[in-house]
């Protein structure tokens, strides 16, 4: 690419400068002829249009060596005709032959032309035709008296303006040479200067494509190049955490393919290792029978339990899950849930208590999905707190959001793990969660259902002190009145 680059600038330059000094040397030679050819005829038509010269040359053909007096007259003249006896001549033709009689360049073996001029004079007009095309400009003067017609006939061989136009175009030649080894000097400086920025481009485009994202064009020109290295960089920062998103995405996808696979493996198991004990050994005493039946159903229940979590999941991702907005009051909600939850911390000796810290305004949302996650973040400060401990429900207002915290003085949670708590089957005790039945995909609904409603989820924990999670949402809720898809 570098010898490319050098190349195909060098040629533009030098292409350049070729076509440039044509069209100028072509102009200029055109406009030397076209100068001459019009100060040629100006000036005959100067010289010719004073009445001394005009009746001079009548006078003299009116004589019997009219062509002899008339010649002396054009000498007398030859300055302002600009007679020179090389290029430019006068000559005494015959008026009605246009033969040669005299002039200033008279040679035995001499024939002029008869050139449209001396035609237009035969005839007895004045003849000024001009012609640039052709070798020569003259003109031609009928001049009628009593010894005869004449034509006073001046030529121009153009001698001069070839020599002239011939010193030009040595003069554009060596300009042209002049200016094609500036011009290759200057492009090989040009194609340095963007070359060296472009192999820069080339050799981070290629550490990119490799999967290198550690080193930054430092190009500091404000010029298009300038332009599209910060443009790269910022490409390529794009690029390195869209790599990483994908990492990540990856990365979460298998463990959440495992987490399923070992969700749905682990009731699956039971219920079959039960089910064959029932089928082999027909005669258990029907207790055991029946214990074995329950382990079925609630593994039967916790799988089913699980889809329903995973379907739940799926809708939200696929955005086709349907919610229900309408005004209704926070704080019957509340109430609700406390109410339903009473009975369970009870039956654990748990101190369970709820207050208000302000009167709760109606608000716009999915009760049952609201109240879905206000009975998640309960039931899971039930789970995870000893018999006897103590678990506190607070709700209040402010401006324009309502909110809920549930507090527990449970085990805690390592703050290692509380960033992680609200991934999908992500557990802090497995084991423990297990047994208590939980699915580790609770919190990732909940967070799911309050996104949906424009508000946000926290949590704060400690190990061994217990956890506090607040939930706020906005009274006016995602703005919606009637059935939305999210």
């Amino acid at each position: 690419m570098n010898r490319s680059l050098y190349v195909k600038l060098v040629l533009i330059m030098l292409l350049l400068i070729i076509s440039l000094m044509s069209v100028v040397g072509a102009f200029l030679m055109r406009g030397i002829r076209s100068f001459y050819l019009n100060e040629f005829y100006q000036q005959m038509q100067t010289v010719f249009s004073k009445p001394d010269l005009v009746n001079a040359l009548r006078s003299a053909a009116d004589e019997k060596n009219a062509d002899e007096l008339m010649a002396e007259i054009l000498r007398a003249h030859s300055g302002s005709l600009g007679i020179d006896s090389g290029t430019r001549n006068y000559y005494i033709l015959s008026g009605t032959t246009g033969a040669v009689i005299t002039g200033s360049d008279v040679r035995p073996e001499w024939e002029l032309e008869i050139t449209p001029n001396i035609l237009t004079a035969i005839a007895g007009a004045e003849g000024y035709r001009s012609d640039s095309n052709a070798e020569y400009m003259d003109v031609a003067l009928p001049i009628r008296g009593q010894s005869g017609s004449y034509i006073v006939y001046i030529k121009d061989s153009k001698a001069t303006v070839q020599s002239l136009s011939a010193e030009l175009f040595e003069i554009i030649l060596e300009s042209l040479a002049v200016g094609l080894i500036i011009s290759v000097f200057l492009s090989l400086l040009l194609a340095k200067t963007m070359v060296t920025s472009i192999q820069s481009l080339t050799r981070a485009a290629e550490r990119v494509a490799g999967g290198d994202f550690s080193d930054k064009l430092d190009i500091q020109a404000r010029d298009e190049i300038g332009v599209l290295a910060k443009t790269f960089n910022n490409m390529a920062d794009q690029l390195e955490k869209t790599l990483d998103d994908l990492r990540k995405s990856e990365a979460m996808r298998r463990e959440f393919v495992a987490n399923v696979s070992h969700e749905l493996r682990t009731p699956i198991t039971s219920i079959r290792s039960y089910a064959e004990t029932l089928e082999t050994n027909p005669g258990l005493p029907p207790d055991t029978q029946k214990q074995f039946l329950q382990v079925i159903v609630n593994e039967s229940d916790r799988m089913t339990k699980i889809v329903s979590d995973l379907l739940t999941l799926s809708r939200f991702d696929a955005g086709s899950f349907e919610m229900v907005f309408e005004e209704f009051s926070f704080e019957k909600s509340v109430r609700d849930v406390y109410n339903a939850m009473l009975l369970e911390a009870q039956r654990r000796n748990q101190e369970f208590s709820l207050e208000f810290k302000s009167s709760l305004p109606n608000i716009r949302g999915d009760r049952a999905r609201v109240e879905q996650v206000l009975i998640n973040m309960v039931s899971n400060a039930i789970k995870y707190t000893h018999n006897g401990g103590r678990i506190s429900i607070t709700a209040g207002a402010t401006d324009d959001c309502v909110w809920a915290l549930v507090k527990d003085n449970g085990v805690g949670i390592p703050s290692a793990d509380v960033p992680r708590v609200f991934d999908r089957f992500y557990r802090v005790d497995k084991a423990r969660s297990r047994e208590s039945g939980g699915t580790g995909l609770g919190l990732s609904i909940a967070k799911e259902i309050v996104a949906r409603h424009n508000g946000t989820v926290e949590l704060d924990s400690q190990l061994g002190k217990g956890t506090t999670i607040t939930v706020t949402l906005p009274v006016k809720g995602a703005g919606h009145d009637q059935k939305k898809n999210n």
